[in-house]
């Protein structure tokens, strides 16, 4: 008998009512409003209901740096949660949502796997409640209004060359990174150079993310920048009076989206910015929802912990005033052999020389979290049949000279019980006082701050700065942009800003290209590296292998 794949396991589950969910979670039903039977969108106003309630422990879910041999980062996010609450917690998850770029790209789904997975996995995985074509459409709504503000007289002198703002597509569609439009006559608008971004890549979903309240949301909107006057002056979505009718656009969306896992552990999903070009965390209404309600609230960042991690600990972290209980670094034995050049085809024989020379790469992420941020950890070990226990006792002894344990992850197949070793560990870490601290100080120049993470957590040697960048820090610290964090824009498959270079590399420079404003998000991007913000699909998608039959049953969706 051949292994079930992930959406078989998740159509032979049996789900609670979203309501029977909501009530066990301690939600009023009064907050509760239903999209059909499983999925549910909560009231932001519970939370002003709820401020005076103790928050819960929040233990963050990280990873060393990805392979293609993969790390299960989110099945062990789904997997602990379960295990937390098969142990006897009160316990919630909160969790990006997927984008339809991956989902019909090269990842396939984003829901969690085998038996640790948050339901309805279809549904979760495509339109869900419409959050990502309301942030979609409302990106579009401040295209629109812009271009009609240069047709219509432009007033506010904005130079075509120098608008930043793009239009978006939930959709991996290379063929419109680069545009001109506009043409066909002055009746058709001003011709200019334009471009789309896939959808998780827009401000206005890191803007919905980092949203207090709707106050908040509007407010960040009007700040966003579009681009610049013909005189260098910059141009916010206020200029244009977008922000209102954006808010009115998003007001569902700002609103957290309740689910269940496959044992009916309430879950949060909410927002999706990517991890290599925004902060890479799920939204921080849902996360403070989650507090307001469980003992302990289990969270991930997006890809490894030199991005999402750091992310989220010094912009999520910071702006929402949330400290870390615990940290979860997972890795498999696989990837770290990945790190230490075996190839992919080679994975699965012992191979404990190779394991060593990869093995650094997980002792640096774990060194980051408990040196740099000061946060205890665990390692997650996301275990495979393949792995001989001379690899995992190599794991555990090299972790423990650094004052971590090593917990093996069996989530994938065997759900909450699969992970009950981690919940131990996790709730012993989470009793502990922690001094939690940011890589930087934001009253630190931009240069420096950029410097401290490449060199903190990159270990990087170097920094360069290209002309354009310099002359962009110049302008920013003019315009009052140089207290707020940074988001660095970085390959996700090295610490350093090549992707082939892996395990952890020293002796290299990262090259900052170019900043951006992310003014209503409230962070500059630093560009590293080729960073696509409009992925492409591959030879093969996976579009190609999803399917529906006559009575609505999908197939193929991971």
């Amino acid at each position: 008998m051949g292994f079930k794949s992930d959406i078989e396991i998740a159509q032979e589950g049996k789900m609670n009512h979203i309501s029977q969910v909501a009530k066990e979670a301690g939600i009023d039903e009064k907050y509760l409003e239903l999209y059909g039977n499983y999925k549910a969108k909560i009231d932001y106003n519970m939370l002003n209901d709820r401020k005076e309630t103790a928050n819960g422990k929040l233990i963050l879910v990280t990873a060393i740096t990805p392979t293609p041999a993969g790390e299960g980062k989110t099945t062990t996010t789904v997997g602990l949660s379960d295990a937390l609450k098969k142990i006897g917690k009160n316990v919630a998850l909160a969790l990006r949502e997927p984008s339809l770029g991956p989902v019909f790209g090269v990842k396939g789904g984003a829901a969690g796997g085998g038996y640790a997975q948050v339901v309805p996995m279809e549904d979760i995985n495509l339109h869900f409640t419409g959050d990502m074509h309301a942030v979609g459409a409302a990106n579009n709504l401040i295209a629109a209004m812009l271009d009609n503000h240069i047709y219509q007289g432009n007033n506010l002198a904005i130079d075509p060359r120098k608008i930043t703002w793009k239009r978006c597509v939930d959709m991996n569609d290379r063929q419109l990174r680069f545009l001109v439009d506009g043409l066909g006559g002055k009746i058709n608008g001003t011709p200019r150079e334009d471009g789309y971004d896939i959808t998780v890549a827009s401000e206005i979903m890191a803007v919905l993310c980092l949203s207090k309240d709707i106050d908040d949301l509007k407010e960040r909107v009007s700040k966003i920048i579009l681009g610049y006057t013909y005189d260098d002056k910059p141009v916010t979505v206020g200029q244009i009076k977008a922000q209102g009718a954006v808010a009115a656009l998003l007001k569902e969306a700002l609103k957290p989206n309740l689910v269940q896992t496959l044992e009916h552990t309430p879950a949060f999903i909410h927002g999706g910015p990517f991890a290599n070009i925004a902060h890479g965390c799920n939204s921080i209404m849902a996360t403070r929802m989650a507090l307001s309600l469980a003992d302990y609230v289990v969270t991930e960042a997006g890809f490894g912990a030199d991005l999402g991690a750091e992310k989220f600990m010094d912009i999520k972290c910071r702006m929402a005033d949330l400290k870390p209980a615990a940290v979860v670094i997972v890795a498999t034995v696989r990837a770290l052999k990945n790190h230490g050049g075996v190839l992919k085809a080679d994975l699965g024989q012992e191979n404990l020389a190779a394991l060593e020379a990869g093995l650094p790469n997980l002792l640096q992420h774990v060194e980051n979290i408990t040196k740099v941020f000061k946060v205890p950890a665990v390692v997650a070990i996301n275990r495979f049949p393949t792995d001989t226990k001379a690899e995992l006792d190599l794991i555990e002894s090299k972790c423990q000279e650094l004052g971590v344990n090593v917990a093996l992850s069996e989530v994938h197949g065997k759900g909450g019980a699969g992970g009950e070793a981690l919940a131990r560990e996790v709730v012993r870490l989470a009793a502990q006082n922690n001094n939690f601290e940011y890589a930087y100080s934001l009253d630190l120049p931009i240069e420096e701050k950029i410097e401290a993470i490449a060199k903190k957590i990159y270990r990087a040697d170097k920094v360069s700065f290209t002309d354009t960048a310099k002359k962009q820090m110049v302008q920013f610290e003019k315009l009052g942009f140089d207290k707020i964090p940074i988001c660095m824009a970085k390959t996700q498959y090295s610490f350093s800003d090549n992707p082939k270079v892996l395990g952890a590399p020293r002796d290299f420079e990262i090259t900052v290209k170019s900043l951006k404003i992310s003014a209503g998000a409230g962070f500059i991007v630093a560009l590293t590296g080729d960073i696509m913000t409009m992925p492409g699909l591959p030879p093969v998608p996976s579009a190609e292998k999803i399917d529906i039959d006559s009575t609505g049953k999908i197939s193929g969706l991971f």
